[in-house]
């Protein structure tokens, strides 16, 4: 089943409930869906995306609420699916101010699966981003603020700050590895996809400065393909935001 491929462990996240349910008819979540309503820190008339046993996706209000229980009301029957078919992870360079704020914010509602910053020679490292003021205890809430925005069924996973070595090594399980760069021989982002269906991309956005050289024959070194967005320089959060979509477009779920 594709979307299977495409869940992780953010999955422990989608709010999943073992009845057939029915518009307007109020009903009670088990341990589990209980678990998982939890970690998206409800309230009472709040909305979320629920999936019945039959695989339906609904939108259901909390009606009401308690430390080990809850009773939803299902009012919206969704007609397509809230995930992607396709499970992006977005290995991101860490930018400097806001930067990466943005990019989980707008990679969330794109349907981005999981996102990994991590440390290049050219970028900034985790001191350095929070020295005057430490905010990077504010993603994980910017990634649940965007899902419960775009109502997605799932939160993306939020993966620790790591060494691009680490993240290359990571990165290798995917069906398709790719890597923003400017230097010459580089496949276009649609080519790159070309006609297959990958369950899993792994796309690598770098700094403001760039891959070094040494860092591209890496890349290459370990099969990840080089792709442009076109004869413009991006802005890495840009960078980002489009190759994300074009993605989706290609291959997820963006018509």
């Amino acid at each position: 089943m594709i979307r299977a491929c495409a869940e992780g462990k953010e999955a422990s996240s989608r709010i999943v409930v073992d009845a057939e349910l029915v518009l307007q008819k109020p009903f009670t979540v088990g341990p589990a869906a209980r678990a998982a309503l939890g970690r998206w820190q409800p309230r009472i008339a709040e909305a979320f995306t629920v999936t019945d046993r039959g695989g339906r996706e609904f939108r259901a209000r909390v009606e009401e609420l308690t430390d080990d229980s809850a009773v939803l009301l299902p009012f919206e029957s969704l007609p397509r699916p809230s995930e992607s078919p396709v499970g992006i992870t977005l290995y991101q360079a860490l930018p400097q101010r806001e930067r990466f704020e943005l990019i989980l914010q707008k990679g969330t509602e794109l349907g981005v699966q999981r996102f990994v910053p991590y440390v290049s020679q050219h970028s900034i490292d985790q001191a350095d981003y929070d020295a005057k003021q430490k905010k990077s205890h504010r993603w994980p809430h910017v990634l649940l603020k965007a899902a419960k925005q775009c109502r997605r069924a799932v939160i993306p996973e939020l993966g620790e700050t790591r060494s691009l070595d680490a993240a290359m090594y990571e990165a290798r399980q995917a069906d398709l590895r790719l890597f923003f760069y400017e230097g010459e021989s580089c496949w276009s982002l649609r080519d790159a996809i070309g006609s297959e269906k990958p369950c899993r991309v792994a796309l690598f956005v770098g700094p403001e400065g760039g891959f070094a050289p040494e860092e591209v024959d890496d890349f290459r070194t370990l099969g990840f393909l080089p792709v442009s967005l076109g004869p413009r320089i991006l802005r890495t959060e840009t960078a980002a935001i489009a190759g994300t979509a074009i993605i989706q477009h290609v291959v997820g779920d963006i018509d």
